[in-house]
């Protein structure tokens, strides 16, 4: 399919896992993709990908908790396709794992300042342009823990993604009328580096899957990326605040 051709999508958080696999998966349907992130190197390997299969991507790196940062990427995307048409907003970090009391305040400011105040920030210049020049989709990577589950020693992790979950329909709200669609997706255990325990192989992820999950195994990145195409097409013109759980039915 060729639901993206021309458009042009920027993807934070994309050097690696999710936010490559839906980097990959707009610029082979025809998007011009913005892949963004902190660390050049896993960015141009991402950029490298597109290209070997055909597409279109360029890479720039930025911290998400910088306003100026972010304000410089969307200028960048802006500047090299001629426009801003979707946003997906993946970066995120999961520290500060243990009982809350255990829980260090620097780890604790770090993931409320990246997966909260981060999408804040990204969704305020991504709005800002849109809204001005006809529109557009975002799509906020939240997570099924958080406003749909809780387990323990996440604490920190849980409290941003709820806020996430939350944020996304206070903003969906406010700019539906300004023709910016903003939905989430809110993914469980899935395929990549943030899914695995420490010192676990992928084989010992897929075996716990099998008795944790009621599908009996974790969702594939490009199961997440899809429905993250699906929220930012033309398709799910009338879905709106909606944050879509894919999670193998942990949280059903």
């Amino acid at each position: 399919m060729s639901r993206f051709t021309g458009r042009s999508v920027l993807v934070t958080g994309a050097g690696t896992g999710l936010g490559r696999a839906i980097a990959l998966a707009f610029a082979a349907e025809g998007a011009n993709v913005t892949v963004a992130g902190r660390t050049l190197a896993r960015l141009e390997e991402t950029v490298a990908l597109i290209e070997k299969a055909g597409g279109t991507a360029a890479a720039h790196t930025a911290d998400i908790t910088r306003s100026d940062d972010v304000r410089a990427l969307v200028a960048a995307a802006v500047d090299r396709f001629g426009g801003l048409d979707i946003a997906v907003n993946n970066a995120g970090v999961l520290l500060g794992a243990g009982p809350l009391d255990e829980v260090g305040e620097e780890d604790w400011d770090t993931v409320l300042r990246t997966n909260v105040t981060g999408v804040f920030l990204a969704m305020k210049h991504q709005i800002a342009y849109m809204k001005e020049h006809g529109g557009g989709a975002i799509v906020n990577v939240s997570s099924n823990l958080g406003a749909h589950m809780r387990i323990p020693n996440l604490a920190a992790y849980i409290t941003s993604k709820a806020a996430v979950s939350a944020l996304t329909r206070a903003a969906a709200l406010d700019h539906i009328q300004q023709g910016v669609r903003i939905n989430a997706v809110s993914p469980g255990a899935a395929e990549g580096p943030m899914s695995l325990a420490p010192g676990q192989t992928e084989a010992d992820r897929a075996e716990r899957a099998k008795s944790e999950n009621p599908l009996g195994r974790i969702a594939s990145a490009e199961e997440v990326a899809e429905a993250v195409l699906y929220l930012a097409s033309p398709l799910a013109g009338s879905v709106v605040g909606t944050d879509l759980v894919i999670d193998s039915g942990s949280a059903a």
